[in-house]
C-alpha cells in the first residue's frame, strides 16, 4: 500500500452532486479533513433540489468547509438523463468559471441515473484534472470494491455524522438515514486500508509523477 498525497500549496477543489446531499454523504469526511488546509478553495455544485432543499444544501456545505461556495441547478429531480443538454451545458458552464485540481463526483456506475449521468459527463469536461469517484449508500446495492481511499479519524467520521444529522433535516425520516449507515460504512472502509474509519473513492485515471 502506497500512501498519495496532494501536492503542497493552493489546492481547488470542484465538488459534483446531482441532488442536495449528494455531496456530504460521498465525501463529506474527505471535505472536514482539507478543510484544515489554509489555501483550500472549494466550489461545490448540484443539479437539482427544491428551494428548501438548495438551501439546505447550501448551510451544509460551508459547515464542513469554510468558505465553501455552492451553485444550485433547477433541473428535475430523478430526470437528468432526460436533460442531457442542459446537464452537459451546466458543467462547461461552470468548468469555464472554475479551474480545479480535484473533480469529487458521483461514480459512473451508481445505480441512481442521476448521480450516474453526473459521474459520467465529469470526465468529458474535466480531462486535465485528477477525478476521484464517490460512492453513496442505497438500497440498489451498487457498493463495488474502491480504488482510493481517505482516512479518516474517529472525530472526523463522527463529525461528517452530526453534520448530516444537523444540516438534512427533511432526510431524517427516510428508513435508510441513520448513524449505523453512515459510520458502518466509512468503518468498513476503514478496514480496508488499515484505518478507523475512511471514505473511498473510485479513480479511472491517475497520473503518477515520480
Amino acid at each position: 500500500m502506497i500512501g498519495l498525497t496532494t501536492p503542497p500549496g493552493p489546492l481547488r477543489v470542484l465538488a459534483l452532486g446531482a441532488h442536495p446531499d449528494d455531496i456530504e454523504i460521498g465525501c463529506g469526511g474527505t471535505l472536514l479533513k482539507i478543510a484544515g488546509r489554509p489555501d483550500i478553495t472549494l466550489r461545490g455544485a448540484i443539479l437539482t433540489g427544491s428551494p428548501a432543499r438548495a438551501a439546505e444544501a447550501a448551510a451544509a456545505l460551508p459547515a464542513f468547509c469554510p468558505g465553501a461556495e455552492l451553485e444550485t441547478g433547477t433541473l428535475p429531480d430523478g430526470r437528468l438523463p432526460g436533460h442531457w443538454v442542459e446537464v452537459k451545458e451546466f458543467l462547461h458552464d461552470l468548468s469555464g468559471r472554475f479551474e480545479p485540481d480535484l473533480v469529487l463526483c458521483p461514480s459512473v456506475d451508481d445505480a441512481h441515473q442521476d448521480h450516474r449521468l453526473v459521474g459520467r459527463l465529469a470526465s468529458t469536461v474535466w480531462r486535465d484534472q485528477l477525478i476521484l469517484q464517490y460512492e453513496i449508500p442505497k438500497w440498489d446495492a451498487d457498493l463495488r470494491p474502491p480504488t482510493h481511499y481517505v482516512a479518516l479519524s474517529e472525530e472526523e467520521a463522527r463529525r461528517k455524522v452530526d453534520l448530516l444529522n444537523a444540516h438534512y433535516a427533511s432526510q431524517l425520516e427516510r428508513d435508510w438515514w441513520d448513524d449505523e449507515l453512515f459510520l458502518g460504512l466509512m468503518r468498513l472502509r476503514g478496514v480496508e486500508c488499515k484505518s478507523r474509519y475512511a471514505e473511498a473513492f473510485h479513480a479511472a485515471k491517475v497520473v503518477l509523477e515520480l
